[in-house]
């Protein structure tokens, strides 16, 4: 699932001179027309930079878009038969007026828009899809499979301030976790002990039947692959959210 699209410039620009337009232009322009899945947002980009040069738009609003439609996965080669196909139909001039904001759009660096796509530039693993046990969490977290053979690996991603709750690994024989930390900064405990702090690089050894928990930082992303160890008659226990209080003094 893609990362919903939010626009707030028309609330920014015009919210108290014209409410009901800068409701349709991030609501239903930028809202439900951009995140509806029918189209992609590389294609969706692409066909929006053609209406406007079509119109001989080229002013910001098309500025935008070409940035918009590079963030999204157009290549500076794409780009420019995009350009050069719709001047056949377009116009020449349009062509050389577009290709001029074009070329400053991609001589610049492409900036992340979020800070997970900020974050993303800096891991190596897929930050993945939103965590389908995510009711074991509190805050945002992120699921990515990384080997679904012989051994299961996944990347798990955890926003900001967000944590697992205290869980316990069960096994009769082998089994528990192995952490391998990959980014940002992030905490591991266990129960009766003190917390860990946990920096890219840090792996974390947990037994199994020992309840513990692990998240991310207040103030920084963290992920971490996660290891399952094979055990006899293995499962997971969920227990409560870890102490807000308690999490919120971790330094």
């Amino acid at each position: 699932m893609a990362e919903k699209i939010v626009q707030t410039t028309g609330r920014d620009a015009l919210g108290a001179f014209a409410p009901d337009f800068a409701h349709f232009n991030d609501d239903i322009l930028f809202g439900e027309n951009w995140n509806n899945t029918d189209i992609d947002l590389k294609t969706r980009s692409i066909i929006t930079v053609v209406a406007l040069m079509a119109q001989g738009v080229t002013d910001n609003s098309i500025r935008y878009h070409i940035q918009n439609a590079k963030n999204h996965g157009v290549s500076q080669k794409e780009m420019a038969a995009v350009i050069t196909h719709t001047a056949f139909y377009a116009g020449w001039p349009h062509a050389w007026a577009v290709f001029n904001i074009a070329k400053e759009v991609y001589a610049a660096p492409a900036e992340p828009q979020t800070d997970r796509e900020r974050f993303q530039k800096e891991i190596f693993f897929p930050i993945g899809e939103p965590n389908p046990y995510g009711q074991f969490f509190v805050g945002q977290s992120y699921l990515a499979p990384v080997s679904t053979e012989q051994i299961p690996i996944f990347n798990v991603t955890f926003a900001p301030g967000c944590r697992n709750n205290w869980h316990i690994h069960h096994a009769k024989s082998g089994g528990g976790q192995m952490l391998i930390c990959v980014g940002g900064k992030g905490w591991y405990q266990e129960w009766g002990e003190a917390a860990r702090e946990l920096h890219a690089g840090d792996i974390v050894n947990i037994p199994a039947n020992v309840k513990h928990w692990h998240g991310a930082a207040n103030d920084s992303w963290f992920a971490h692959l996660a290891i399952e160890i094979q055990g006899e008659e293995g499962s997971t226990e969920w227990c409560e959210p870890v102490n807000a209080a308690d999490y919120e003094n971790l330094k």
